[in-house]
C-alpha cells in the first residue's frame, strides 16, 4: 500500500557534557491523520564509558521535546497498559493508576503514555485512553502537546462526549496548531456520526488547504457513503482519485471492494478485486480477505467465503489478534459452527490473554448458529476470567432468552448481570423492553426505553425501529394517546425526529401510527449489543483499521 515512509535525519550529537548520553530520533511523517501514536520511532544511542545525564527526546510526528530528568525506574507501557485496562475499579479512571505509579517513583515518559493511549483505543477503551491525555493535559511543563496530540484528543472527545463537545475542541484551538491532521480528525468524527452535510463541508475546506491531496481522507467519506448505502458516491470518490492522480491505498480498494459487494453484485466486487491484483504498490492483506468474505455471505455464495476465509488465516501475522475476531463472526455467518470453535481454540492456544473482543466475537456466532450450549460455557469461561463486566457480552445472551420466548429466564438473568457487577447499557434495557411489547405492557416498555435513554454510553444510542413501530401500533390498537405522546417526546429528545433515514423506518403519518410494525430484516440492524448490521460492521472494521494503522 502507499504509505509514504518515515524520513530520518542523523542525530546531533552534545558535545557540551563529555558524560552524556543521547536518546534521539528526528522524524517526520508525510502521513495525515494521527489517527494512532506511531510505534515507529527510531531510537538512536550515542554512549560513553560514565553516563550521568540522560536526553530523551523523540519524534517530531508527536513533539515529544527533549526531556531532561533524573534516573528513574521507568514503567514499561505494556505494565502500564495493563494496569489501566485491568483496574478492579474503572470509575476511579487511568488518573488513579498515573498518580500511584509517581507516588512508586515510576518515570512516565511521554512516548510510553501515548503508546498506552494507542492500545486502549485499539480495544476501544476510549473514556480511559482520552483521561491519559487529560493526565498529561494537567502537567503541561512536562508534557507538551503536539498537532497529533490535540487530532487524537478530538477523536476520543467526539467517541466520549460527541460532536459537539469536538466541535468545540476544534473551535478553541489556535490557528496555528489547525493542520491536516486536526482537520482529519473531525472529518472522521463527522463519518462516525454520519453527519453528511458537515463533512462534505469540511471535506471540501480541506481541498482547499490542499489538505486532501492523499489517500486518506478520500478513504474516510468512502467509509461515510458506504454507511449511507450510497455507493455511486463511492465510485464518484474512487474516479476523483483517478482523476487527480492519487494513488489509491489498500484501504482505498478494500473499502471498494465492499461497496461494490454490498450493491450485490459478485462480478462487480471481483473486478475491482482484479484491477487491485494490477496494482503492483497493492499487496492484498487479511482484511481484504475478511471483506470479501462477508460480502459473499451476504450473497449466499458460501463456498467463495469460506475459500477466502481460509486466505484471511494465513495472511494473519503472530502479533496481531484482531483478524481472529473476524474469523470467528464471519464462520458464523457461513453457519461453520466447527469452524468457529477451531478458529477460537487456536487464538486462546496463540494468546494467553484473550479480550473481551474476543468473547464477544465468538458468543454472538455461536448464538447466531443456535448453540446456545457452547455459548452459555463461554460466558461462563468468560466470567472466571474478566476484570470487569461488559453488558454488551450478556446482551448476547439476554438477547437470544427474550427472542426464543424465555421471558422468566431472560428477566433472571438481567438481575444475575447487575450482581456481577454489570452497568445495564441502553441495549439492555432496550431487549427487556421486548418483553414487555410482547406482553403489550406498554407503560413498563416505556420505563425501560427511560432507563436505555438515561443509561451510561446513551449518546448516540436510537432504540429500534422496529421497536418503535411496535409500541406505536400498541398504543394505536388501545387508543393510549397519552404513551403515545410520551413516546414522541422521548424520540424527539434523542433527535429521532429529524433523523430522515431512521424515520423512514417508522411508519408515522401525520403524527399518527400507520401499518404494520416493520421486520427487523429491512434496513436497519437488529443487534443486541448496539453493534450494527453486516454492512455497518464491515464499514466499521475499514474505519477502525485506518484509524489502527497509523
Amino acid at each position: 500500500m502507499l504509505l509514504h515512509q518515515p524520513t530520518t535525519s542523523r542525530p546531533q550529537l552534545h558535545d557540551r557534557n563529555p558524560h552524556h548520553v543521547s536518546l534521539s530520533s528526528t522524524l517526520s511523517y508525510s502521513l495525515t491523520f494521527p489517527y494512532g501514536v506511531s510505534n515507529s520511532s527510531v531510537l538512536r544511542l550515542v554512549s560513553s564509558h560514565r553516563s550521568q545525564v540522560i536526553t530523551c527526546s523523540t519524534s517530531q510526528v508527536h513533539s515529544y521535546g527533549k526531556v531532561y530528568y533524573e534516573r528513574k525506574s521507568m514503567l514499561k507501557w505494556n505494565a502500564l497498559y495493563k494496569r489501566i485496562s485491568l483496574m478492579e475499579k474503572p470509575e476511579l479512571g487511568s488518573a488513579s493508576v498515573l498518580n500511584q505509579c509517581e507516588n512508586e517513583g515510576k518515570q512516565l515518559a511521554k512516548w510510553e503514555l501515548c503508546r498506552v493511549v494507542k492500545e486502549l483505543r485499539k480495544f476501544r477503551r476510549y473514556k480511559s485512553a482520552l483521561e491519559v491525555y487529560e493526565w498529561m493535559n494537567n502537567r503541561g511543563e512536562k508534557f507538551r502537546m503536539s498537532t497529533s496530540d490535540a487530532a487524537i484528543q478530538l477523536d476520543l472527545i467526539s467517541k466520549v462526549h460527541g460532536i459537539r463537545s469536538a466541535e468545540k475542541y476544534f473551535l478553541k484551538l489556535p490557528d496555528t496548531l489547525k493542520d491536516k491532521r486536526i482537520y482529519g480528525s473531525l472529518l472522521n468524527a463527522y463519518v462516525r456520526a454520519r453527519m453528511r452535510e458537515k463533512a462534505e463541508s469540511l471535506f471540501d475546506q480541506m481541498r482547499n488547504r490542499c489538505y486532501a491531496s492523499h489517500a486518506l481522507p478520500f478513504n474516510v467519506m468512502m467509509t461515510l457513503y458506504m454507511n449511507l448505502k450510497d455507493y455511486d458516491k463511492v465510485d464518484a470518490t474512487v474516479w476523483e482519485m483517478m482523476e487527480k492522480n492519487i494513488p489509491l491505498d489498500i484501504y482505498s480498494y478494500n473499502i471498494w471492494l465492499s461497496s461494490r459487494g454490498s450493491q450485490g453484485s459478485a462480478e462487480k466486487m471481483e473486478q475491482v478485486f482484479e484491477q487491485m491484483k494490477l496494482d503492483r504498490n497493492i499487496n492484498p492483506n487479511w482484511s481484504t480477505f475478511s471483506t470479501m468474505a462477508t460480502m459473499y455471505i451476504k450473497l449466499g455464495q458460501l463456498q467463495k467465503a469460506e475459500d477466502c476465509l481460509k486466505k484471511v488465516e494465513s495472511r494473519i501475522m503472530a502479533w496481531d489478534r484482531i483478524p481472529y475476531h473476524y474469523l470467528i463472526s464471519n464462520y458464523g455467518g457461513v453457519g461453520n459452527k466447527e469452524e468457529v470453535h477451531r478458529v477460537w481454540n487456536i487464538y486462546k492456544s496463540k494468546f494467553p490473554y484473550i479480550p473481551n473482543l474476543g468473547y464477544h466475537a465468538v458468543i454472538s456466532s455461536l448464538v447466531r448458529l443456535g448453540d446456545i450450549e457452547g455459548a452459555e460455557k463461554i460466558y461462563e469461561e468468560w466470567l472466571s476470567v474478566k476484570t470487569a463486566y461488559d453488558s454488551r457480552i450478556g446482551n448476547l445472551l439476554l438477547g437470544w432468552y427474550v427472542r426464543k420466548g424465555f421471558s422468566e429466564k431472560a428477566k433472571a438473568f438481567f438481575e444475575q448481570m447487575g450482581e456481577l457487577g454489570a452497568k445495564p447499557n441502553s441495549s439492555s434495557w432496550e431487549i427487556l423492553s421486548e418483553i414487555h411489547i410482547s406482553d403489550r405492557r406498554i407503560s413498563l416498555a416505556l420505563s425501560c426505553l427511560k432507563e436505555a435513554i438515561s443509561a451510561e454510553g446513551s449518546k448516540n444510542w436510537k432504540p429500534k425501529p422496529v421497536n418503535v413501530s411496535s409500541i406505536l401500533k400498541l398504543c394505536e390498537q388501545e387508543a393510549d394517546t397519552v404513551n403515545k405522546e410520551v413516546l414522541l417526546g422521548m424520540l424527539r429528545q434523542l433527535g429521532c425526529l429529524v433523523d430522515e433515514a431512521y424515520m423512514s423506518y417508522i411508519p408515522l403519518s401525520n403524527g399518527m401510527a400507520a401499518g404494520n410494525a416493520l421486520s427487523t430484516e429491512k434496513g436497519r440492524p437488529d443487534d443486541d449489543d448496539g453493534g450494527g448490521g453486516d454492512d455497518e460492521e464491515g464499514a466499521e472494521m475499514l474505519l477502525n483499521q485506518l484509524q489502527e494503522s497509523f
